[in-house]
Formats: C-alpha cells, sequence, structure tokens
C-alpha cells in the first residue's frame, strides 16, 4: 500500500508531508537538498526504516510548497516549527541529513520546546564559501538547465566512487523527469545554504545531541560535525561518530545508520 502525501495548511504556507508507522515516540526526518522532492519517494524511504515502525510514528517534511524569492535556512526552520505546532508536534525525536540539519539545528536553538532529542547527519553550524562551492556548481547546472550533468554532478559529490557508479544509469534516468519548475525550486533552496551561521545560538541547544559526519564529505567535510560536537561540548548531552568510506550521503549508504539512531533515540 502506497504511502499518502498529506499537506499541513497553516495561515502562511501549506507544506507536504508523510508519515508511517505506529509506535508511541514521534521521530521526525527533515531530508537534505535533493533536485526533486523526496515526496514522490515515500515507499522507498519507509522501506529503509523499516523496523522503526513498531518504535516511532515517523514523519518527514518537504519545505514549504510555495517558496518565496529568497528563503533562507532561518525561514525553513520558522515555517518547520510551524507546521510541527499545526500537527500538534512537540519534543520530537528530531534527525536531520544535510541542509536538513541545518534547519534542525535552528529549530532546536529557536523553539526548544519542540525537541526532545536531536541527531544531525553530514551537516555543518555555518558554511564557508569553501565549503558553498559544490552547490554553487549545481546551481550553476541547474540554471543552465543541464539536468543530466546536475544530477550526475550532485551524486558524484554525495556519494563514494563505487555507489556513484552503480547509481550512474538510475541518476542519468531521473534526470529525464526533472521539470523547469523543479529546477528553479532547486536553486532557491541551495542558494539558502549561502552563509549559514547558527554557531552564536548553538549554545541555546540544551537537549541530547548526536552528530554524525563522514570523514570523506566532499560537500561540507568532517570538520563541520566535529565543530558541532566542539561548540556543544560541556553544554548538552553530545556525542560524535565519524563514519569511513560512506560518503556525504551515509545516512543512505552506510548500512547501520539507522541502528544507530535508534540506539540514541531510545536510550534513557
Amino acid at each position: 500500500m502506497s504511502i499518502p502525501i498529506e499537506t499541513v495548511q497553516t495561515d502562511n504556507f501549506s507544506m507536504n508531508f508523510f508519515r508511517f508507522g505506529k509506535g508511541e515516540r514521534t521521530l521526525v526526518i527533515l531530508p537534505g537538498l535533493s533536485v526533486q522532492s523526496v515526496m514522490s519517494a515515500a515507499d522507498a524511504v519507509a522501506g529503509m526504516y523499516q523496523g522503526l515502525d513498531e518504535l516511532f510514528t515517523v514523519y518527514l517534511f518537504d519545505r514549504r510548497t510555495e517558496l518565496p524569492a529568497v528563503y533562507s535556512i532561518e525561514d525553513m526552520a520558522r515555517d518547520t516549527a510551524e507546521a510541527f505546532r499545526a500537527l500538534g508536534l512537540k519534543e520530537v525525536c528530531l534527525f536531520g541529513a544535510s541542509q536538513g540539519g541545518m534547519i534542525a539545528q535552528c529549530i532546536a536553538a529557536e523553539y526548544p520546546e519542540l525537541v526532545g532529542k536531536l541527531a544531525l547527519g553530514s551537516t555543518s553550524p555555518r558554511v564557508t564559501e569553501e565549503q558553498y562551492h559544490a552547490i554553487e556548481g549545481w546551481i550553476r547546472l541547474a540554471e543552465d538547465r543541464d539536468r543530466v550533468g546536475l544530477y550526475l554532478a550532485f551524486g558524484e559529490e554525495i556519494y563514494p566512487p563505487a555507489v556513484f557508479e552503480q547509481y550512474r544509469e538510475t541518476l542519468t534516468t531521473m534526470a529525464g523527469t526533472v521539470t523547469d519548475a523543479e529546477l528553479d525550486r532547486f536553486v532557491t533552496l541551495a542558494k539558502a545554504i549561502r552563509g549559514f551561521d547558527i554557531t552564536d545560538k548553538l549554545d541555546r541547544i540544551r537537549c541530547p545531541v548526536l552528530a554524525i559526519g563522514v570523514y570523506e564529505d566532499k560537500v561540507l567535510g568532517s570538520d563541520a560535525t566535529m565543530e558541532i560536537a566542539e561548540k556543544l561540548e560541556g553544554q548538552t548531552d553530545a556525542r560524535l561518530y565519524l563514519y569511513v568510506g560512506y560518503g556525504h550521503a551515509a545516512y543512505d549508504t552506510a548500512p547501520d545508520y539507522r541502528d544507530r539512531l535508534v540506539r540514541f533515540f531510545t536510550q534513557a
């Protein structure tokens, strides 16, 4: 049975999401930047997190439906927090990956009542021009309407070489389905990453935090994850784990990633 896509409507915007599982705990996932919305892959995502449905009711949120011309990470966090409230979600187990991790940091810092535990995957508390380099390349390809080039560049940066070669044909096929509207949306969301910096607000995060990075992260680098752990050290229960060999998208490729999240979220 296919997982239905739902929409939460507030006074200011609408936002799509899907949910699965019937567990007593609430787990919210904020995905990273993608060329096409992860909403179209709801069944595949639920399959990846198979086994969590007895422990958690899992929600996965998209960004708002209609984007303003300029839309910052802080704006995304504000809107996502508003969506949480509209659905009655609070003290959730929150997992944010990549750009989703940036949003998750903002939510935990600005709206602490919404987050009980926070897991951050392959993300950063700030984005330097060096870190933005790969993303800037993706933006140029999207603006040039080079769909295949964008999908291949994106895949080559986030996956380790063997996985990228395995997915190359699939990525090329997927590129053929991308619309101009999706490219425009991607550009707006990607531009939001430039200059992001929440380092001066990390001390507001008081919930337990698990920061998971990858030594070979070609997008944001492993230092970004270590900086999160260092900034939080001494002010909250902060833990750090770094993978070797799985690339930026370790949250998709590391076989024990979800087990690691479950252990963190379920430990007293």
